[in-house]
Parts: C-alpha cells; structure tokens; sequence
C-alpha cells in the first residue's frame, strides 16, 4: 500500500464549498449571508434541520447555493436523521489533497466536490445526560457520529480544510475571510483543527464517563424488561 507523503500544498485556500450540518444553530443568520457576500459562486451542503434553517436565511438566494447532502450523494437520510452525512463523496470531498493526481482522479470519477470548510457542532450529549431524569436510551440518542466522524476528517486535512466547531468564532472567521478575499491562511487551518481535536476529545471523553458510570443493573432495565 503506497501511503500519500504531502510535498506541497497551499498557504491561501478559498472557500469555495461548505458543509454546514450544526445541533447549535446560534450565529448561522451572520455566517451564512457574510460566506455568501465572499463568494457569490459558494456552495453550501447541509442536512436536516439545518438545511431548513440555512434555506430561510438565504432566501430567494437559496436556490443558487444550498443543496440537500441527500441530493448531492444520492443517497437519502435514514428513518430520523440516523445516516445522513456518512457518504463516500462526503469524506472523498473532505480528505483529497490539491496536488495529488490520484486524489483529483477520483473526484472526477465520482463527480465529487472538494469541500474545503466544514461547519459541525455536534448532539447535546453533556445537556441531554445534565437533565434529571434522562434515560440511558436518551442518552444514546445523543451519541453524535456522523459530525465528529466529519470533524475528525477535516481537521486531519488541514493542509486545505477548515474545521469550524464553535459559532463563537463565525464572527473573528468572517474578518479573516474577508481580509484575504474569502481565503483562510494554512496557520488559520491548522488553528481550526487544534480546536476541533479538542472538542471532539472533549465529546468523547463525556460519553466515555457517562457509560462507565451506568450500573449493570440499569442496562437490563433499560433494554431487557422483566429481567
């Protein structure tokens, strides 16, 4: 197996395509308008809730920018949002290199897009396990998969992905964006990937207690009634 060593990428990369997929929906009416201002020809694919949102934030723009994640790999979302994001034009999207031919044979292939920012913030989990009373099974509801699964992969390709996690830094994003023409600087997305590694740490950290601390007791009850 030939493994992919890196010799060349760029400082500059402008964004061109974003998937946007938030449980956190806070900041998306200054986000998504100011992206849109940065590049008229942007593409924004997104799933859920957060298309709807994201379709009423743009407006009659909406049709000239936003696709369905389900339209663009073909592939519908599951019975309640189970699978939605966990697609091989998705992650071919996030984890190609600009400069390896191989990588860019593929996209064509499949006519997938280079996605090169990727705006997740992930299930309520600590919320969810905060409330008195939640179940265990609420509580597996809550386990994120598909956006940290995302995060991971852009944050790993920061030589040309931007993982935004946290709607706090929309705002300080947008200036950098617009101080070089919609383009974020190689030490911007290495900054983004620091962070995104330490929520998704973070996040699995939560859930890892969460589940060591149940009972065995409270899992028979949970799923096995009458035992």
């Amino acid at each position: 197996m030939t493994k992919n060593v890196v010799e060349k990428t760029d400082d500059l990369v402008k964004i061109n395509t974003m998937l946007v997929s938030v449980s956190d929906k806070s900041g998306l009416e200054a986000l998504i308008p100011g992206m849109v201002a940065l590049n008229p020809d942007l593409v924004i694919l997104s799933t859920g809730g957060t298309f709807g949102q994201l379709k009423e934030i743009l407006g009659d723009k909406a049709s000239c920018h936003l696709r369905q994640v389900s339209d663009y790999t073909g592939q519908p979302e599951t019975q309640g949002g189970l699978v939605k994001t966990l697609d091989f034009k998705i992650y071919l999207g996030l984890l190609t290199e600009t400069y390896n031919p191989a990588h860019q044979a593929d996209l064509e292939r499949t006519d997938a897009r280079s996605i090169d920012m990727v705006v997740v913030n992930l299930y309520p989990f600590s919320e969810t396990i905060a409330r008195v009373g939640v179940t265990l099974e609420e509580a597996r509801g809550n386990i994120d998969i598909g956006g940290p699964t995302m995060i991971r992969a852009a944050a790993k390709n920061f030589i040309r992905v931007a993982p935004v996690v946290d709607p706090s830094a929309y705002a300080e994003m947008l200036e950098k964006l617009r101080a070089r023409q919609g383009a974020l600087t190689l030490g911007d997305r290495f900054e983004l990937a620091c962070h995104a590694f330490e929520h998704t740490a973070a996040y699995d950290r939560a859930i890892a207690d969460y589940l060591a601390e149940r009972s065995n007791t409270e899992l028979l009850a949970s799923y096995i009634p009458g035992e």
